[in-house]
Parts: structure tokens; C-alpha cells; sequence
């Protein structure tokens, strides 16, 4: 029996690798669906209220299924977790690529952290209400995350004192932005407060403003 050219064995392993693409696209949209049940399930019912058969009966897998490829609810949220602040992330990153005013630098990271908050109001909430609950290696994974996306804001705000001479705590104004902007789901109105690029400007403007009064010379009186 010949022995197939390499040219011949080209097509198959370009259709193999399609379809490997193709199963890996399906199961990451299936994950996703599985992701946003269970992001419903915690919001609703808490994540210490709520079950895997809960989860399961949401999301339309099997309890032996779920089980399967998520052994523990907290595999869920950690799941949760890191999808949120992976995107919030690397969609900051891209957006503040070519931007070098400081000002609007920090504009885009209020504005990015508003708009994907009130596209998943749920998710977020979940999220700030389930904050320690990961523990050992899930905790620690995402808390890296959380602490690269603090030190961005960090990094933002250094950035805002050396081109303003402005002299204030980077670390007190990073926390108290974040403070502002993670329980907005508690008063959020889109009717009375806009959507989301026109709730970040205002808040950019008040921030700024604010911040904007630490002068060096203040700090020497």
C-alpha cells in the first residue's frame, strides 16, 4: 500500500485542527450559558443558598453532568470570577493603548469598569457580594487578577500627580473609586442617571475635580 505524500496528509490535518476549533468554540459557548444560569442562581438566591441541583435545574445539565465538569459550586463562581475580571482587564488594556493624557486615561478606566458593570449588573453583584468566599488555589488565582487591575488604577493616578503636580494618596483615591463604583447597582436609575457613558462623565468630572484640589503646595501649609 503506498504511503500517503505529506501533501496529501495536509487537508486532514487542517480539517482536524477546524474541527478541534469548531468543539472548542461550541464548548465555550456552552460554558458561557452554563456561566450566566449560574450567575442568575447565585444573584437570586446567594451563594451559600443556592445548590448544585439549583444549578443544574437553571442551566439544563444534568446534576451528574454538572458534577462532571464542575465538582463544586465554587468551581462555578471561581469560573464566574475569572471570566469577569479577565475581560475587564484586557478591555481596559486595549482601550487605554495610544492614550496618553493622564486625565483620560482615568476617564477610560471609569468609563470601561461603568459600562461592563451595567451590562452585567448581575455578574457584578454576585461578584461583590461573594468576595471571600474562594478559597486556596481559586482565591488566589483571582485575587492576582484583582490586584493587577488595582495596581492599573494605581499606576493611573501616580501617573495623574507627576504630570499635575498634584499630591494626594494614590491608594485612598484608587479604593474610594472603586467604593463608588462597584455599589452603584444600589441606586442605579438608567431613567434619572443615564447610561453608562454618560454616568462615567459625570463621575470622571466629579472625581477629578476632587482630586484635582491637592495641590503640593497645600500639602506645605
Amino acid at each position: 500500500m503506498p504511503v500517503p505524500s505529506a501533501t496529501s496528509r495536509l487537508p486532514r490535518r487542517r480539517h482536524g485542527a477546524a474541527a478541534a476549533r469548531s468543539a472548542e468554540t461550541r464548548f465555550d459557548q456552552r460554558l458561557a450559558k452554563i456561566l450566566s444560569h449560574a450567575t442568575d442562581v447565585f444573584y437570586e438566591k446567594g451563594y451559600e443558598g443556592a445548590s448544585m441541583r439549583d444549578l443544574s435545574r437553571s442551566s439544563g445539565m444534568s446534576l451528574a453532568g454538572l458534577y462532571y465538569y464542575f465538582e463544586s459550586k465554587e468551581k462555578l463562581l471561581y469560573l464566574i470570577q475569572k471570566h469577569t475580571f479577565t475581560t475587564i482587564v484586557h478591555r481596559l488594556r486595549q482601550r487605554l493603548e495610544g492614550v496618553s493624557d493622564p486625565e483620560e486615561r482615568i476617564r477610560i478606566f471609569i468609563l470601561n469598569h461603568l459600562e461592563y458593570f451595567l451590562a452585567n449588573e448581575r455578574a457584578m453583584k454576585v461578584l461583590s457580594h461573594e468576595d471571600e468566599v474562594l478559597k486556596n488555589g481559586y482565591g488566589a488565582e483571582v485575587a492576582g487578577i484583582k490586584r493587577e487591575y488595582y495596581r492599573i488604577c494605581v499606576n493611573l493616578m501616580d501617573e495623574l500627580k507627576r504630570a499635575c503636580g498634584l499630591e494626594f494618596s494614590s491608594r485612598i483615591a484608587v479604593l474610594s473609586l472603586f467604593g463608588t463604583m462597584n455599589w452603584i447597582y444600589t441606586w442605579y436609575n438608567p431613567k434619572v442617571d443615564g447610561n453608562a457613558p454618560e454616568l462615567a462623565g459625570q463621575m470622571g468630572d466629579m472625581f477629578l475635580q476632587g482630586i484635582g484640589s491637592f495641590h503640593k503646595e497645600r500639602r506645605k501649609k
